[in-house]
């Protein structure tokens, strides 16, 4: 296995958010970035250039006052 496929198992993927009551949302990678999806939400709120980024938009977008979910890669 080459070095490149190595570093791309592990960076494409999916995240699960879990905040305090259960499942708040999703990021998962795709060549155009890391797309958010809030839990029931119809569409995704976005595609973010990193997972970084798209872990703040994802709390962004969380009740104010929410904590920082965890997230747990699947």
């Amino acid at each position: 296995m080459s070095t490149t496929a190595s570093v791309n198992s592990k960076t494409r993927g999916l995240w699960v958010a879990y905040g305090t009551n259960g499942v708040v949302g999703s990021i998962r990678h795709s060549d155009d970035g890391y797309v958010v999806v809030m839990s029931a939400a119809d569409a995704a709120t976005g595609t973010y250039p990193s997972l970084e980024v798209a872990k703040g938009a994802l709390y962004s977008h969380m009740i104010p006052g929410s904590g920082w979910p965890r997230y747990q890669e699947h």
